[in-house]
């Protein structure tokens, strides 16, 4: 089933009047007798089957998503044009100093000495610099280079041409190096500038453009195939007696571009077994990511499926609301399939829980470091498990959303975080871990 199948059961706000909560544990690895993590490349796991008896805790089901992408994708030397949204592969390293000179911080006068000073032409950006003389003074742009024996640049607001000489107008006096930038202010040659591990966006472009590369070894994006499945869903138009709008192929395709990989395909399977498992079988995909058919309904074939490609689940189901029936397995060959819930923020919960954790470390992406806020209200949540909850970031803290059933998106359209609710709920000024929406 997908997105749009079956009604919300989403629990009120009042339903549930939250009890004190501490801080969220910090997320820590499980132990092996709670949690088969697998080796990279083995096929270990759980017998394939559904059921609520094998879910997992929510910290513990990101931990074996973060175990299963330990696998390590090549690297690439790209063109600086050609690498942005991958993730370097080996630090950044200045390949001089920044500045490679001493330059002018502001357009005025390079003078030499106190003054006043004898103006003698001009100097621009890109031309060389030849040896001031110790009162002289040459007209400079900022950026150009600071000519040999320069002691400050005198700021063109501050000056004053009085006949043939060049005087400063203000009573400060010009300090030696007075807007100046010195050769190496920035970073010196062989400098680690960036980690590995950093993703390249336009500003690491720059740096690294400034420092003198034109390629960066960066890893391979890791490749997905989204399988949406459903013969109620339809691509265009309003929705019809029965049918309903595919919601999650707009939603999760670009959410998953902007995960670092690349989506090689996105396609619709109809609700029949068959055609499920060659799609599994066939896809060239790093991870497969498919929505539906994940629970135990007559024509949720996911998990038949799987068995019938030779597959094992790793995750079968977490202790998380909404998305609980959402799974992990690794296939046949080493490669992975992440089998999020039909229910649009259930399915968007699956993939914050396991696919962003996969396909991070896949594509080599440094952990982000935890984050804490208070919560500016009661945030509610469920008796027994975790609870991903959209919240506004206010200055007081996180402020929840309406609208946060696990089948609707308009409480998620404004959110900027799901705020991480343990069970009971959490109390207004009690911090809560926050997860950026993807």
């Amino acid at each position: 089933m997908t997105a749009g199948t079956r009604p919300s059961r989403a629990t009120p706000r009042s339903a549930h009047a939250p009890a004190p909560a501490p801080v969220p544990a910090p997320v820590t690895a499980p132990t092996p007798a709670a949690v088969p993590t697998p080796a990279a490349g083995s096929a270990q796991g759980r017998a394939v089957r559904p059921g609520p008896a094998g879910e997992l805790p929510w910290p513990g089901a990101r931990e074996v998503a973060l175990a299963a992408g330990r696998r390590t994708l090549p690297t690439l030397e790209l063109d600086l044009a050609d690498a942005l949204g991958h993730t370097l592969a080996e630090p950044l390293a200045a390949l001089t100093d920044l500045p490679a000179f001493d330059t002018s911080a502001m357009d005025g006068w390079a003078v030499a000495g106190p003054g006043p000073w004898r103006p003698a032409g001009r100097l621009l950006a890109g031309a060389p610099a030849r040896p001031l003389a110790d009162g002289a003074a040459v007209e400079i742009a900022t950026g150009a280079q600071l000519p040999p024996g320069a002691t400050a640049v005198l700021r063109r607001e501050h000056g004053v041409l009085d006949g043939p000489l060049l005087r400063e107008g203000t009573s400060g006096g010009l300090a030696p190096g007075q807007d100046v930038r010195p050769r190496g202010q920035e970073c010196r040659r062989g400098e680690q500038l960036l980690p590995a591990g950093t993703v390249v966006g336009p500003a690491v472009l720059g740096l690294a453009a400034a420092c003198g590369h034109d390629r960066l070894t960066v890893r391979r994006r890791p490749t997905v195939e989204l399988l949406v499945l459903g013969d109620e869903l339809l691509d265009s138009g309003l929705p019809e007696p029965g049918l309903v709008r595919d919601a999650l192929g707009p939603l999760l395709q670009p959410w998953l571009r902007a995960a670092g990989c690349e989506v090689i395909a996105r396609r619709s399977v109809r609700d029949d077994f068959g055609l499920l498992r060659d799609a599994i079988r066939r896809s060239p995909a790093d991870v497969v990511v498919t929505t539906g058919a994940t629970a135990a309904g007559p024509v949720d074939f996911l998990h038949r499926a799987l068995e019938a490609a030779g597959a094992r689940l790793l995750v079968d189901g977490v202790a998380v609301r909404p998305g609980h029936p959402m799974l992990l397995a690794e296939l046949a060959d080493g490669r992975h399939l992440v089998g999020l819930p039909g229910n649009p923020l259930a399915a968007v919960a699956g993939t914050v829980t396991l696919a962003l954790p996969l396909l991070h470390r896949l594509a080599g992406r440094a952990a982000a470091e935890p984050c804490t806020t208070p919560a500016a209200a009661d945030l509610p949540g469920h008796p027994r498990d975790t609870r991903l909850l959209p919240v506004l970031r206010t200055a007081r803290g996180a402020l929840p959303l309406a609208f946060d059933g696990p089948a609707m998106l308009r409480g998620l359209a404004l959110a900027e975080a799901f705020a991480v609710v343990p069970p009971g709920g959490v109390r207004a000024g009690v911090c809560v871990e926050l997860l950026a929406v993807p």
